[in-house]
């Protein structure tokens, strides 16, 4: 609970132990098994957050958080566990909240175009073997030298076959280009197809700077929802495309230093998937950011399910 410019975390009849806005972008850790008290947890920290003016994302994966936009209604539990905690000042309200969805069933669109996906994002996704994820990144390097924009899987399989057909004018500056390659790409973006995932590729790509929203009464940050229930099926998607707007987040955002509150709270639930089979070339990257996106005024919070 937000108490005196502090997060109360726990406290007894003495003490109250807090998180000053300051040290939020330190990042976090939710753990416990399942039923435990995890997506509780988050969303009385995203709407804590919420109240200190910070933005918050955060996935939905089984469709709980929902109510974070809706005033919330008094119980005897709920009456007890307050005069338990002696929360003086405690009142039930609503969050300004915004749903997204890469399926745009439950929220805005989120799409991105595939030139700006990493290739070994993208090869994950696909999961390409070693000699496939060079010949993309062939295919990215050929099209950005010869400024062919390649915003969706329309524009990446014309490229590809474009280099196939023309492997003998490439081979020399770019390296080996094999049809066998190209074909397995081909497949496997087909498989993707066939399952709806290409529908994140294409225009208008998310901003994503666009997350940092305030409301213009109360100053409160806004929560963004990701309707997570469908896209965490496939988990490959999921978790390809929690590592990306972790890399956007980066790379788009200036740098600011220690803040008094950080501009975002990132939070990754099913944390797991993003790091199961990551290779260590990936892993290293990612904890890279991780380590220095603090400093881009972000705090990541990670939930893990045992």
């Amino acid at each position: 609970m937000y108490i005196n410019e502090k997060l109360v975390i726990a406290k007894n009849e003495e003490k109250e132990l807090c998180i000053s806005p300051d040290m939020i972008n330190r990042h976090g850790v939710i753990t416990g098994a399942t039923g435990t008290g995890k997506t509780v947890s988050v969303k009385v920290l995203a709407e804590t957050f919420s109240t200190m003016g910070i933005p918050v994302f955060v996935p939905d994966i089984k469709g709980d958080l929902s109510g974070t936009c809706s005033e919330g209604v008094d119980n005897s539990n709920i009456s007890k566990r307050v005069s338990k905690l002696n929360l003086k000042g405690f009142e039930f309200k609503k969050f300004p909240v915004r749903f997204w969805d890469i399926y745009g069933k439950c929220g805005h669109f989120i799409n991105a175009k595939i030139e700006n996906i990493d290739v070994s994002l993208l090869s994950r996704i696909l999961r390409l073997s070693e000699s496939q994820e060079g010949n993309l990144n062939i295919a990215y390097r050929v099209a950005k030298d010869e400024n062919m924009p390649i915003i969706d899987f329309k524009d990446l399989k014309a490229i590809l076959k474009y280099i196939c057909d023309n492997k003998n004018d490439y081979i020399s500056s770019y390296g080996n280009i094999t049809t066998q390659s190209i074909g397995a790409i081909q497949r496997r973006l087909l498989e993707f197809e066939n399952t709806g995932g290409d529908i994140f590729f294409g225009e208008p790509e998310l901003d994503i700077k666009s997350l940092i929203k305030y409301d213009k009464n109360t100053g409160e940050g806004y929560i963004n929802i990701l309707c997570a229930d469908e896209l965490v099926k496939d988990y490959n998607l999921y978790s390809t495309f929690m590592l990306w707007m972790l890399n956007e987040l980066y790379d788009k955002l200036p740098e600011v230093g220690d803040l008094a509150r950080p501009k975002l709270a990132f939070f990754i639930d099913e944390a797991h998937l993003l790091f199961d089979e990551m290779n260590p070339d990936m892993l290293k990257k990612v904890t890279q950011i991780v380590k220095l996106i603090r400093s881009k005024g972000v705090g990541v919070y990670c939930l893990y399910s045992y």
